[in-house]
């Protein structure tokens, strides 16, 4: 199995900033696709933006511009930088890994979720 552990949510106001890191740990597996979703109240989850082990990148239309997402393969790990945040990016933010375990393909894996709050 994979644990993720997320961390760097909290509340901001309208413009600012907010940086997210999600580390994966567990036994004999490798990670492809790393991403981040989000889930607003009465909303079904959504995709924010991903990247693949290679590094190509696929943005929500709502983020272009404002997020980005990184990844550091040596230490398992996937970052959002989130910028010039809006009221309607309050979301409770979900990190996601797809991986191998052992020999076995392929896995999702979610994080615990991290609330983010963008209000005046």
């Amino acid at each position: 199995q994979v644990q993720l552990v997320e961390s760097g949510g909290g509340s901001v106001q309208p413009g600012g900033s907010l940086r997210l890191s999600c580390v994966a740990s567990g036994r004999s597996f490798s990670i492809g696709l790393m991403g981040w979703y989000r889930q607003a109240p009465g909303k079904e989850r959504e995709l924010v933006t991903r990247i693949t082990a290679g590094g190509t990148i696929t943005d929500a239309d709502s983020v272009k511009g404002r997020f980005t997402i990184s990844r550091d393969n040596a230490n398992n790990a996937v970052y959002l930088q989130m910028n010039s945040l809006k009221p309607e990016d309050t979301a409770v933010y979900y990190c996601n890994v797809q991986a191998a375990v052992g020999v076995s393909c392929c896995y999702t894996f979610w994080g615990q979720g991290t609330q983010v709050t963008v209000s005046s």
